[in-house]
C-alpha cells in the first residue's frame, strides 16, 4: 500500500524518482525500493514525504483511506464521473455523481483531475465496483501506468496501458479472467484508441 501511495503521489506532483531522492537525501535506488514494497522508509523519512505531498502519514502508511488534505481553502475539488463518452470533453459532462478534493499543489503547471466511478470487475482485486479513482488528465502515460482509454467510440475503460517496441499498444485487465488486448499503430489512429487520464490515487469508501 505505502510503495503504491508513494508513486501515485509522485506521479501527480510530477516529481522524478531522482528529485524526491535528493529532497530525502537518500539515493533514487532507495526510492524506487519503497515503491516495490521491498524496503519502508524511517518514521523521520515519512513525516518528511508527507509534508512534501501535503498528506498524512497515516494515510502514506495506509492506515487511512483518505488523505487529510489542510486547509479546504487549498484544495481543488474535482468531479467524480459515471460514464466518459467518447467524443464529449470531460468538462461537459452532465453525469457527476460525486465530488472529491485533491491538494491544490496538484494543479501547479495547469495540470487537471477528474474522479471515475469503478464498475465491472475487469481490474479486480486492484479496483472494486463502486471504487472512485482520480486520475490526471493527460493523453500519454508511462508503460505500466493505470489508465482511464478511449477505444471505437465507446464508453472509457480502466485498463494498464503497456507500449510495445513495435508502437503497438497492450491494454491489460488485472482480473487474469479477462484477456488482454493489443492494438497495432493503425488500429490506434484508425479506430481511434486514445489514453485520456492516469490513475494518481485510489480512494475506496469503507462503509
Amino acid at each position: 500500500m505505502f510503495g503504491q501511495r508513494l508513486k501515485a503521489l509522485r506521479a501527480a506532483h510530477q516529481i522524478s524518482q531522482k528529485s524526491l531522492a535528493a529532497k530525502l537525501f537518500v539515493s533514487p535506488q532507495a526510492v524506487g525500493k519503497w515503491e516495490r514494497e521491498e524496503a519502508t522508509p524511517n518514521p523521520d523519512t515519512v513525516r518528511k514525504l508527507s509534508e512534501i505531498f501535503d498528506v498524512s502519514a497515516d494515510y502514506l502508511l495506509g492506515r487511512e483511506t483518505s488523505q487529510n488534505i489542510r486547509p479546504t481553502s487549498n484544495a481543488l475539488r474535482v468531479p467524480v464521473l459515471g460514464v466518459i463518452q467518447a467524443g464529449v470533453p470531460i468538462d461537459a459532462i452532465e453525469d457527476v455523481l460525486d465530488w472529491e478534493e485533491v491538494p491544490a499543489a496538484w494543479g501547479s503547471g495547469g495540470r487537471q483531475y477528474f474522479g471515475l466511478r469503478v464498475r465491472g470487475d475487469s481490474m479486480y482485486p486492484k479496483y472494486l465496483e463502486g471504487d472512485t479513482v482520480i486520475l490526471r488528465k493527460d493523453s500519454t502515460c508511462d508503460s505500466g501506468d493505470d489508465c482511464a482509454v478511449l477505444v471505437n467510440g465507446d464508453a472509457a475503460t480502466l485498463k494498464q496501458v503497456f507500449f510495445q517496441e513495435d508502437g503497438a499498444v497492450e491494454l491489460r485487465p488485472v482480473n487474469p479472467t479477462y484477456p488482454p488486448r493489443t492494438y497495432s499503430p493503425a488500429e490506434i489512429e484508425s479506430l481511434p484508441m486514445q489514453i485520456i487520464g492516469v490513475v494518481v490515487e485510489l480512494r475506496r469508501k469503507i462503509k
